[in-house]
């Protein structure tokens, strides 16, 4: 499970970023509550989620185009000084007790702008940082590990901390996770990426990227599906706020519970992807992981008992993880070498990139349909996009056959 380990630099890579996800997650977990607790807006709340990662919507192609061309172990460094000063910002105007909801969401909008860059470099430097490329999945993996662990840790020390001593105090342990990322990649020593020698062209980039990905059709059909469950499904997570204080009656350790359920299946999920010896049969892991989260989220929709609720979390984690980290995995093994980080930007976009938008919608049909009633319907759309995409994979494999199968020969 730990073999991509062996690579010093992801070592490095690794131990710092396991305390600044954390802290990044503990601070998403405090921006949530706050939101919620000052306006009592569901919109508002979709809306805070919506700002910090929209970006990446309009931004991935840029990024990709950008990270292709220049040092990633460079930008990289640049990015998360801006991030810390992002974290830094919150921080102060917390401390000062300065609950301006425009400044909250301006500072969402600032993260997410950093994220779109940040997120593209992280995910392109993966082979950098690997020395032997056979190790890239596991180290994917490992990176999904870790991250969704914070899912774990982070909102249950924000539950802790928001009951005990304050919204100010998360931030300030974010600002300072940041430390460690640094020291890390100032630790590093991975040969300079060679500069593109001719002009960034965001255009072409962006035709030639995608034309590329129209003649992968198994990745064309991923992002596809990547791109509906991002839009229609993930976005459930948005609501969960409302569940643990409207609809289960409960306060801030209750809202922590929620998002580490869901951060507790996303581990599982980052664990036995990570114990693949082979990044084959990706396609059959999303086709399964996908049906799950379709019927947890049902199931969560109509329970009345909290300890259900949070099974269904878990199981949600379990496949939402299962499904974006298998497109993942496939688009990094496959990719070619100089379409690695376009293709990392499409994914990005159709991940990243949807769900803010869903998360707009998912505020105003809860408004309208309900809460219970506008999750239950995403859990159906999971369902249905599965079917889909299965149908027309084997719609085409069929296709295939008819075309390399011998016509028998007639006088």
């Amino acid at each position: 499970m730990f073999q991509a380990l062996k690579s010093k630099n992801f070592k490095l890579f690794f131990y710092g970023q396991s305390v600044s996800v954390i802290g990044t997650s503990m601070q998403k977990t405090a921006v949530s509550w706050m939101v919620y607790s000052i306006t009592g807006s569901v919109f508002l709340l979709g809306l805070a989620t919506f700002l910090s990662m929209i970006p990446s919507l309009f931004l991935a192609p840029l990024a990709g185009s950008i990270i292709g061309r220049y040092d990633r172990h460079r930008c990289m460094m640049i990015l998360q000084s801006l991030a810390m000063l992002q974290a830094g910002a919150l921080a102060l105007l917390i401390y000062l007790k300065v609950y301006n909801i425009n400044f909250i969401l301006a500072l969402s909008l600032i993260q997410g702008i950093i994220n779109a860059f940040d997120m593209t470099c992280r995910q392109t430097m993966m082979i950098d940082i690997v020395n032997d490329k056979e190790d890239l999945p596991n180290a994917v993996a490992l990176n999904s590990t870790l991250n969704n662990f914070a899912r774990i840790a982070g909102p249950a020390l924000a539950g802790i901390i928001l009951h005990q001593y304050g919204e100010d105090i998360c931030f300030i342990g974010n600002f300072i996770s940041y430390i460690p990322v640094l020291i890390s990649l100032l630790l590093m020593k991975i040969t300079p990426h060679i500069k593109a020698e001719h002009k960034l062209k965001m255009l072409d980039d962006l035709i030639e990227g995608l034309d590329y990905v129209k003649k992968e059709t198994e990745m064309a059909r991923m992002l596809l599906m990547l791109m509906c469950s991002s839009l229609f499904v993930i976005s459930f997570n948005t609501l969960m706020p409302v569940f643990a204080k409207d609809i289960f009656s409960g306060n801030a350790q209750t809202f922590s519970w929620f998002e580490s359920a869901a951060g507790i299946g996303s581990v599982l999920s980052a664990i036995y992807l990570a114990n693949l010896k082979s990044s084959k049969n990706m396609n059959k892991i999303m086709i399964a992981s996908s049906l799950l989260l379709g019927f947890s989220i049902i199931i969560l929709a109509v329970s009345n008992s909290l300890t259900i609720a949070l099974i269904c979390m878990t199981l949600s984690g379990l496949g939402m993880m299962g499904q974006t980290s298998s497109i993942n995995i496939y688009i990094q093994t496959q990719s070619a070498i100089n379409m690695r980080s376009r293709s990392i930007s499409y994914y990005l976009m159709a991940y990243q990139g949807m769900i803010p938008v869903g998360s707009l919608i998912i505020g105003y049909l809860s408004h309208s349909l309900g809460v219970r009633t506008t999750v239950a319907i995403q859990g159906i759309i999971c369902i249905i996009s599965v079917i889909v995409y299965v149908y027309y994979k084997n719609h085409k494999a069929v296709e295939e056959d008819l075309e390399t199968c011998p016509v028998p020969y007639k006088d």
